[in-house]
């Protein structure tokens, strides 16, 4: 992964995403130089959001980085919870 054209651009990017809390947590599923996607955990609202700031990564338009999905999580339990959510 590191090895990726603009590796140092992308990286440069990802951190002042999750410098500005809107990744909260996020890397390769599985082994980071064979895996073939990566799972980031993201603090907004839409799914247009994401995608609207993802577009600004320098992998975008290299095809290095491609959003397939977008999915809403309901987190209630662990450290991402928010505190004032109640418990069924």
């Amino acid at each position: 992964m590191r090895r990726q054209a603009e590796w140092e651009a992308h990286a440069a990017f990802m951190d002042a995403l999750t410098d500005e809390g809107f990744i909260i947590a996020g890397g390769p599923l599985g082994g980071e130089d064979d895996a073939a996607r990566v799972l980031h955990v993201v603090n907004a609202s839409t799914g247009d959001a994401v995608e609207a700031k993802m577009a600004d990564d320098p992998w975008t338009p290299m095809r290095l980085l491609r959003t397939v999905s977008i999915e809403p999580w309901t987190v209630l339990l662990g450290g991402f919870a928010r505190p004032d959510q109640s418990r069924p």
